[in-house]
């Protein structure tokens, strides 16, 4: 696992970071069909009824209460259409949703509970998600069924406002998650299908040792009624350690994957918001988005994060990182590696980040981003990016290396806007044909 750095990199990690995957090894990573045969439920012996239009909230929960109570098992959702409300996973439960299974989000926002819980860098009541589970071990959803948050109704609201309102923020209109995984370890989510979530589709808060494969999370809503889904992040790694995402395929309207903390001026401090730390990113698609990997939009300390043999096919960004001029921020040490380009999106977007900034009567903090590699990035694309920070910002150790690149060259886009970097290094990098060499201006550092 050591090898998952490029060698010319391992002396920027300490030993400690270069070894982080080994809790991860010691999890069970095999699909479900390869473990132990498991007693298994079928929510339709408890009563729920795939029509599309019972709700089957409880039927389902009884189901999972049961296989709890029991010791643990299986339990899975067939064949059919289920609606349902909110739903809780419990200790030894697995969900599994069965070929052609779709577990339904109902559009009655009652139908998912308001409950204390984290949203956004902090905590308030909010509306629990489609799918939860919270402070357990050894959690799994498996599919090829599709997790569907029914999302229209609830982007139609929330655009309603914001037409109403221009300033309002994205949660004054409430909207639920698809998958919530809260404080759990040796977390598995297996080969399901995530669609048209009415906000954040998977958000995973201050998990350890998780492993996402083969999951697929698009939302096929928007493009059939021409209603933008807001706020549809793929996933959200909030203040977790030791994540692997792998084989996944994300297109949606916001965040691709997005790596979260905290956001305010006396973030740094906050602790319910540790480090986002070792993550891996690979053999994964992106369509549309915001971002492979965004950093942010509330971050703190975001560190030891490979992106590797990637593939960037619609309008997505690269590698967001966004700087909140009222947040104390470090990223550092990112790696994208092996990225293959076929779409119209930007390479790189590093630049300040100011939507609802707030210093809340507190001096402006700092920011430091360090330690950025993007290398073996080849194909065609849109844009090359921005990279340039707040003032005062510390951006510096920045790498570009082996890249060949057909760019759109309208306006300029196939021009980096370049601000004050200290050690900025490019070795072979091509762009339109024609080796490219950063511009020496009056910003750059010396």
């Amino acid at each position: 696992m050591i090898a998952f750095f490029p060698s010319r990199l391992r002396s920027w990690f300490p030993f400690s970071v270069l070894v982080f995957a080994a809790p991860m090894l010691a999890q069970d990573s095999s699909p479900a069909s390869s473990r132990p045969a498991e007693k298994k439920f079928l929510v339709s012996d408890f009563g729920a009824v795939g029509d599309a239009t019972t709700l089957n909230t409880a039927a389902i929960q009884k189901a999972i209460d049961t296989a709890s109570d029991a010791g643990g098992g299986v339990v899975e959702i067939p064949s059919g259409t289920f609606l349902s409300g909110a739903i809780f996973l419990k200790r030894g439960v697995e969900l599994h949703l069965a070929a052609g299974a779709v577990l339904l989000g109902s559009t009655n926002i009652e139908d998912y509970p308001k409950r204390e819980t984290r949203i956004e860098g902090h905590f308030e009541p909010w509306r629990m998600a489609l799918v939860n589970a919270q402070q357990l071990e050894d959690v799994r959803l498996t599919g090829p069924g599709t997790l569907n948050g029914n999302g229209v109704p609830f982007w139609q609201a929330f655009w309603q406002r914001r037409k109403e309102n221009p300033k309002c923020t994205n949660l004054e209109v409430e909207r639920p998650r698809l998958l919530f995984v809260d404080r759990c370890t040796h977390v598995r989510i297996d080969s399901v299908q995530l669609e048209d979530s009415g906000f954040w589709n998977l958000h995973l808060y201050r998990c350890r040792d998780v492993t996402i494969e083969g999951v697929r999370i698009t939302i096929p809503a928007s493009a059939k009624t021409g209603i933008r889904g807001p706020s549809t992040d793929g996933i959200d790694v909030d203040s977790s350690q030791n994540v692997t995402i792998r084989r996944c395929y994300i297109s949606n309207n916001d965040d691709n994957i997005a790596l979260k903390g905290s956001k305010g001026p006396l973030s740094d401090h906050d602790a319910d918001s540790p480090p986002v730390e070792n993550i891996l990113i690979e053999n994964t698609e992106c369509g549309d988005g915001n971002g492979l990997i965004t950093c942010g939009s509330e971050a703190t300390i975001v560190r030891n994060v490979v992106a590797r043999n990637c593939t960037m096919s619609g309008r997505a960004t690269l590698l967001t990182l966004k700087l909140r001029p009222d947040t104390p921020q470090h990223y550092e040490n990112i790696v994208l590696d092996g990225i293959t380009l076929k779409g119209t999106g930007r390479l790189i977007n590093c630049a300040p980040w100011t939507q609802f900034f707030d210093l809340q009567g507190q001096p402006p903090p700092s920011r430091k981003v360090n330690g950025i590699v993007l290398k073996n990035v080849h194909g065609t694309y849109g844009a090359f990016g921005t990279l340039k920070g707040n003032p005062g910002d510390d951006l510096r150790d920045f790498t570009f290396e082996n890249i060949d690149v057909k760019l759109d060259p309208a306006n300029g886009r196939d021009r980096l806007v370049l601000g004050a970097i200290e050690n900025f290094t490019t070795m072979n990098v091509t762009i339109n044909g024609q080796p490219y060499t950063p511009p020496v201006n009056a910003e750059q550092k010396r």
